[in-house]
């Protein structure tokens, strides 16, 4: 082709508008021309409990100085004080309770907002209805802020006499009115979506509202957008984003486009995100008029379309705080600095009184003696100032609108606690439903899929699942199996169990499981291949994690499990090539949380799964992370191989088989993952057996499971004699391994995918396992190496 084509008349760019919405676009403006919803005394009191909360962030920065989020805590402070007083339907006496409305911080960065926020309301509450207040270990105390990031084993005196609270730097549920850990880059938005859905699939179109704070610069990561995909596509009406848009972060004065002025990170602003994912959009151009705040959320709250909101403010970071923009994001005036004395100075002219003014030596007790007589001062405003009684009957109004809506499940409601109660979680007897006989063809993802479908149907539907485009691919349909089918959608199709996230968006997906389930009623699943979701949902698995271990551990009861399924683990998924048959994702997961916290599952042939999924249930895990393979396999007739029973898998390490103890024991093997231990037992161990090998022959399903069980009982199972003189076989990587065979000699002979110093090609298993040097004739040629060395020692 030799035409040149130049810009003429007819080839200007024509504007791009957005196709068919199902949410509206609204203008504050607009909305006030039916009138404003405060009158000038609620104004001015408003106006009066700002100064109190602006002054509080100052100060609790003050005394944590370098440390907290001044900027961001200041600018959400007004439209998170009307969603307090005006709008959330809550029992401050009941924190825990699944209907309330939540207001979540996505943006954790503003935990001392939140703080501040939840220990003025405690504090009005405390002056002018106490009766309210739960027991101490449910509030949030002027006196818990002595913990602001603080460790709990602060030993300083205020700090141990009123027993505060260790706040964390960004909010864990160890608070009360926290359900989730947020903060870590993008997690909060998707794991608030799912706790969203959580309580939709609960009460139908009855459910509490999840108001969730977040600022434009909280937007940007992808797992953002993948969760506003996956709330327009399941319609969660009960969500409403309230952003933060000030357009600082801690590097830029300028996050978004702006006008013609380029954005620093982003070319959208958040109302064309939100808009952009179907959701209704209520722009509020100055997010620090009281009356446009409220008249937006009231206007939110009455909108009936069934899709989700975000109400998108103008605000400035660090308003009237003395510092403003990024320099106010995470850092503030110096300790006790003419600054810090500035940005108190109205607080001290409206209510007449002063600010401590420090003294002394600077160390932290007398530090901490400051900051109480600085909290008191608050304290003694908040008793003073009578009119603030409004705010004391704001919360009584809050509690009786929550009392007057009457939630109760819908009905037919997930009943999650029907797996736990009644015996049906039995590791040692595979549901007959399941059709495991030996000799049978299948898959140990497609067991899996069938297991937790058999679960889900006890349940009446307590399992939800979503995969990153790849639902028949990894058998998570099956657990939807018996409900209607098709995804999920509040409105046309609620009883599905199957979610659509953004499609292949393991990020969201991941956060969103672990909301879904830390909402308590469902167990959410995910499932990818192994090589990316392990990765990938990471932070979302350790965020959960630290959730759930702070909420027992503070108020008791149990983790709620999220099911993160690594599917298509191990070299067997050969033909993918080396990008997709990962053997490293064990290693990023196994024994790395706090023991309990996430339980890795690694069973080798499909009699094993049921048994191992249902003991990993009966634990309770905050993550139940099974590794599950691709291609069909023998369901394995253990009797013609001599084998243990699978129940047996259930203890995490167990004798596939055991020497005869009578005889010279030639010496022990320690299988991991399932391509390899089929190979070992199909074509490995009938050479061993024929040439008169008297072996300890054990498996690994499951090392959190093993570590679980008693010392005496672990050291029964595998003595570490054993351990000392064993050879180990792996589909993972090495370091996996390591825990079970303990001797340099060992380690040495360990055989892994990666013995021969390179990524494996691709290729049907059996090629890709030779490449590797774990095929059946390698195998046999190192066991035999090693077995000749042992009969030499």
């Amino acid at each position: 082709m030799h035409t040149t084509f130049t810009k003429s008349n007819n080839t200007e760019p024509k504007k791009l508008n957005f196709g068919i919405r199902r949410g509206g676009y609204y203008d504050i403006n607009d909305i006030l021309k039916s009138g404003f919803p405060l009158n000038e005394d609620e104004v001015n009191r408003f106006e009066k409990l700002d100064l109190i909360y602006r002054t509080l962030c100052g100060i609790l920065y003050n005394f944590v100085p370098t440390s907290g989020h001044p900027g961001g805590s200041i600018s959400s402070g007004r439209f998170v004080e009307s969603l307090v007083y005006n709008i959330a339907d809550i029992d401050i006496g009941k924190p825990n309770d699944n209907k309330n409305d939540m207001i979540v911080y996505a943006a954790g960065h503003k935990a001392l907002g939140l703080y501040a926020m939840w220990a003025l309301r405690n504090e009005l509450v405390r002056a002018y209805k106490p009766d309210m207040l739960p027991e101490t270990m449910y509030q949030m105390r002027l006196e818990d802020l002595l913990g602001f990031r603080k460790n709990p084993t602060n030993t300083l005196p205020l700090y141990k006499m009123f027993n505060a609270k260790a706040l964390d730097g960004h909010p864990t549920p160890a608070t009360p009115f926290i359900k989730i850990a947020t903060g870590a880059s993008g997690i909060g938005v998707p794991a608030s979506f799912g706790l969203a859905l959580g309580a939709l699939d609960l009460y139908g179109d009855n459910a509490p509202k999840f108001h969730v704070v977040e600022g434009e610069g909280g937007m940007t990561p992808g797992r953002v957008s993948e969760a506003f995909a996956a709330a327009s596509a399941l319609r969660l009406s009960n969500v409403c984003m309230h952003i933060d848009f000030n357009q600082a972060s801690i590097d830029s004065n300028r996050v978004c486009r702006e006008g013609e002025l380029k954005g620093d990170y982003v070319q959208w602003n958040p109302a064309e995100l939100c808009y952009l994912h179907d959701f209704n959009v209520i722009y509020v151009d100055d997010g620090k008029d009281f009356n446009k705040v409220a008249a937006a959320q009231l206007f939110a709250k009455s909108l009936d379309n069934k899709m989700p909101t975000a109400i998108v403010y103008r605000t400035i970071k660090g308003w009237k705080y003395g510092i403003e923009g990024k320099s106010s994001h995470g850092a503030g005036h110096k300790f006790c600095s003419d600054g810090y004395y500035t940005a108190c100075k109205p607080f001290e002219e409206a209510f007449g009184v002063e600010i401590p003014h420090f003294s002394g030596d600077n160390n932290q007790v007398n530090v901490e003696k400051y900051f109480y007589d600085t909290l008191m001062t608050v304290r003694n405003v908040v008793e003073k100032e009578k009119d603030l009684q409004y705010f004391g009957n704001a919360i009584v109004d809050s509690r009786e609108r929550l009392c007057a809506l009457n939630r109760v499940p819908r009905d037919n409601s997930p009943e999650l606690d029907a797996i736990y109660n009644n015996g049906k979680l039995n590791e040692k007897e595979t549901p007959a439903e399941l059709g495991l006989t030996p000799g049978k063809t299948t898959t140990l993802r497609a067991v899996l899929g069938s297991s937790l479908g058999y679960i889900n149907k006890i349940t009446k539907g307590a399992v939800l699942g979503a995969a990153a485009d790849l639902l028949g691919s990894t058998s998570v349909n099956l657990l939807g199996e018996g409900f209607k089918p098709g995804y999920f959608d509040s409105v046309d199709n609620p009883e599905s169990r199957i979610l659509a996230i953004g499609g292949i968006c393991e990020d969201a997906m991941g956060a969103m499981m672990a909301g879904l389930s830390a909402y308590g009623k469902h167990i959410g699943v995910s499932s990818s291949y192994g090589a990316f979701i392990s990765a990938m949902e990471h932070t979302a698995a350790r965020l959960h994690g630290i959730g759930e271990q702070n909420k027992v551990m503070h108020f008791g009861g149990n983790y709620n499990t999220w099911v993160l399924i690594n599917a298509h683990a191990g070299l067997k998924t050969g033909e993918d090539g080396p990008t997709h048959a990962d053997p490293q994702c064990l290693q990023l997961v196994q024994q790395n949380f706090p023991p309990g916290v996430l339980i890795t599952l690694t069973p080798w042939e499909p009699g094993e799964v049921w048994n191992l999924l249902a003991a990993g249930l009966k634990k309770r895990p905050a993550v139940l992370s099974p590794f599950v393979t691709r291609p069909n396999e023998l369901v394995m007739d253990r009797e013609k191989f001599k084998l243990a029973p699978a129940e047996n898998a259930a203890k995490g390490v167990y004798a596939l088989r055991k020497a005869d103890p009578s005889a010279k024991v030639d010496g022990t093997i320690i299988l991991q993952e399932s391509g390899v231990t089929i190979e070992f037992i199909t074509k490995v161990l009938p050479k061993l057996d024929e040439a008169g090998y008297n072996l300890n022959i054990f498996h690994v399903s499951s090392a959190e499971l093993f570590d679980m069980l008693p010392d005496e009982e672990r050291n029964a199972i595998l003595p570490y004699s054993l351990r000392e003189q064993a050879m180990g076989i792996t589909g993972f990587t090495i370091p996996t391994m390591y825990k079970w065979i303990t001797s340099f000699e060992g380690r040495n002979r360990i055989m892994h995918p990666f013995m021969k110093g390179c990524y494996l090609g691709s290729g049907a298993a059996e090629f890709v396992l030779q490449q590797a040097g774990l095929d059946g004739d390698n195998m046999f040629a190192e066991v035999k190496k090693y077995l000749d060395y042992m009969a030499k020692r």
